[in-house]
């Protein structure tokens, strides 16, 4: 039994042409106009909107019926279907995806990533080479649910603009952090956002990234990726160069993405972003 992947656009899956996946998009507003993720707004658009706009837009979760409709051209083609979606701390998508899952039973099976964007990537990465590999459905879900607790998700902010906008500091406070060049190390765990510390500049930040990075050591052989919010990558070039001892033994070249609205409208553009399996668990 073949098997669709179905995620949603949080995973910052962009421009693939893979037939076994599908990314259903969430919807983006900018000033009462809504927009679908991937679809008619690029990440490159999202954020010369974010830039331009005084006030943050609202994301929205995929519908249950969004959800129906994507599992049931899977049931049609005679596959069975496998949702990653979304932390279910951050977003009603989860449960979404598990009200449509009810209307086909035994051919769905749902996974809560307990991540967000290139952190829930790696997983849905994990589970198409599981699926090449020829394990069904039931087992992957399994498999997932195992592994995914040893997904690291660590990013370094540029600002903290994002976060006064958004009400998670104070004006006091974002102010003083951009006096003073400060840049928050923040964290997915347990499906939330967490904050790791600060740092001093964009060195500081670096090599604080850097550090938390080889703290938790990164499973090779599993998939790994590097992302970035805003228009230009140069600081994430900036910190591969400063962090070559991590990788140069390893790997050739890194894979890197985009980081689309779902986070970039928290954080802003100029945040780096690095996704892995941890070796010390």
């Amino acid at each position: 039994m073949s098997i669709q992947i179905i995620t949603d656009s949080a995973s910052d899956i962009v421009n693939s042409d893979r037939e076994d996946i599908t990314v259903l998009p969430m919807t983006i507003t900018f000033n009462g106009t809504e927009y679908l993720d991937g679809i008619n707004l690029s990440h490159r658009e999202f954020y010369e909107k974010l830039i331009e706009n005084q006030e943050l837009p609202t994301t929205s979760q995929i519908t249950p019926f969004a959800f129906e409709e994507a599992i049931r051209q899977a049931v049609e083609k005679g596959k069975d279907a496998l949702i990653i979606t979304m932390s279910s701390k951050l977003s009603g998508t989860y449960q979404s995806a598990c009200i449509a899952a009810l209307e086909f039973p035994e051919k769905v099976h749902v996974v809560d990533s307990e991540n967000v964007t290139i952190g829930e990537h790696v997983l849905v990465e994990y589970a198409l080479t599981l699926a090449g590999q020829g394990m069904d459905a039931a087992s992957i879900a399994a498999k997932l649910d195992e592994v995914k607790k040893n997904i690291r998700l660590i990013a370094l902010l540029d600002t903290l603009e994002y976060l006064k906008k958004g009400g998670r500091i104070g004006k006091a406070t974002a102010l003083a952090g951009s006096i003073l060049s400060i840049k928050p190390v923040i964290a997915i765990e347990e499906g939330e956002v967490a904050f790791l510390g600060q740092a001093r500049g964009s060195r500081q930040g670096n090599n604080f990234l850097a550090q938390r990075v080889k703290e938790c050591g990164i499973d090779f052989h599993m998939p790994h990726l590097l992302g970035y919010t805003g228009l230009s990558d140069a600081l994430l070039q900036k910190y591969i160069n400063d962090s070559t001892d991590l990788w140069k033994d390893e790997l050739d070249s890194l894979a890197v993405s985009t980081v689309g609205g779902t986070i970039g409208t928290h954080v802003g553009p100029g945040a780096i972003a690095v996704a892995f399996f941890a070796q010390n668990k």
